[in-house]
């Protein structure tokens, strides 16, 4: 007599996990799992004097994005996952295409950027971000783009110009010295075929004639500037003056930094730290990121963009009050979410890990 089953899904098999099945299906293809989006390095070309621009090719499982937006990639080295975040331009082949500066010190850009060899997988995360615009603008745009902060900039105007240009925009983009800026052929190009796009360069180390910086830029030039969309990416003291510099000048302000702030030295000593979880307790400096305090301490909590955007890292606050390294808030409320990256202890804490 044979057996029936009555329920929609079959009994489970507890000896087959996800893990299981990726382990043994990515040993007859790289890019074969059940459910985890990943991403082979295919292609690369310089961008810049000290920039590379890597093509990848996700698998099926990664859901796409939004020009503009964000995804996270995980990234082996010296036998540890560390995960950063880029914004991709996405490639009409499918493949996306990220550009990585090679920072000085930095693990994962000095070896995206010099060491990783075609073929090698990356796991990556999903999209996120709000720095987008609709198929119609409505609006003029101004896109400010410091350097790395011109990749998103870059993928917004392929989306424009696909559709013809559908608005005014102007794109101011600093660089330090003409060598280092990133796409120029492309940028120069768009100008070319589309006369309500402006391009204005911007060297401030020009040996000729070195351009002002954000703060003291002059945006007379721009037109109809009081009824702009202002979009902004490059470090957070760039962004920070760029926001300044146009306050109640323009309609609208938005931007996305990738560094982070400098706060003033308002708090010291330190604060003990109870990780729950793992009934750890840690003796941290206050004002410290609380993610960078848990990191010197040997623990890695899940990370992505460590700027406060993607929430990879949050976790539960049970108790204790912080102070929110962006904006130098407070928050004392018990039993929220906390943003390890962009938090920092200012009283002792019961964290949810």
């Amino acid at each position: 007599m044979s057996a029936v089953y009555r329920n929609a899904a079959p009994p489970p098999i507890h000896w087959f996990s996800e893990g299981f099945f990726d382990f043994w299906s990515t040993r007859v293809h790289p890019l074969w799992t059940l459910r985890r989006p990943l991403a082979r390095l295919v292609g690369r070309t310089a961008a810049s004097a000290d920039a590379v621009t890597l093509e990848l090719q996700p698998n099926r499982h990664f859901d796409g994005l939004l020009p503009g937006q964000h995804v996270n990639l995980g990234v082996e080295v010296d036998g540890r996952l560390l995960t950063r975040s880029y914004s991709p331009t996405p490639l009409a082949n499918g493949r996306l295409a990220i550009t990585v500066k090679a920072i000085p010190g930095g693990k994962v850009s000095q070896h995206l950027a010099r060491e990783a060899a075609l073929g090698e997988v990356f796991s990556l995360g999903q999209a996120f971000g709000e720095m987008t615009v609709p198929a119609t603008p409505g609006q003029r745009l101004l896109l400010l783009a410091a350097g790395s902060g011109i990749t998103p900039m870059r993928a917004l105007l392929r989306q424009l110009a696909d559709a013809g240009m559908p608005a005014p925009v102007d794109l101011v983009y600093w660089a330090r010295r003409r060598e280092e800026l990133c796409f120029v052929d492309e940028l120069q190009a768009l100008t070319a075929r589309h006369p309500d796009f402006g391009l204005h360069l911007a060297l401030t180390r020009d040996p000729a004639a070195p351009a002002a910086r954000v703060d003291q830029w002059s945006f007379a030039g721009i037109e109809d500037l009081g009824n702009a969309r202002v979009l902004a990416c490059g470090p957070a003291g760039f962004v920070e003056a760029a926001r300044m510099r146009l306050h109640d000048q323009v309609a609208r302000f938005e931007s996305e930094a990738f560094s982070l702030p400098v706060l003033p030295e308002v708090e010291q000593g330190t604060v003990q730290v109870e990780l729950r979880h793992s009934g750890r307790t840690l003796t941290v400096a206050r004002g410290t990121p609380l993610l960078q305090a848990l990191e010197a301490q040997g623990i890695q909590p899940a990370s992505g963009c460590r700027m406060g955007i993607c929430n990879t890292c949050v976790c539960g606050k049970v108790a204790g009050v912080t102070r929110h390294t962006l904006t130098g808030e407070y928050a004392g409320e018990p039993s929220v979410p906390l943003k390890l990256c962009v938090s920092s202890a200012s009283t002792d804490l019961i964290l949810e890990l």
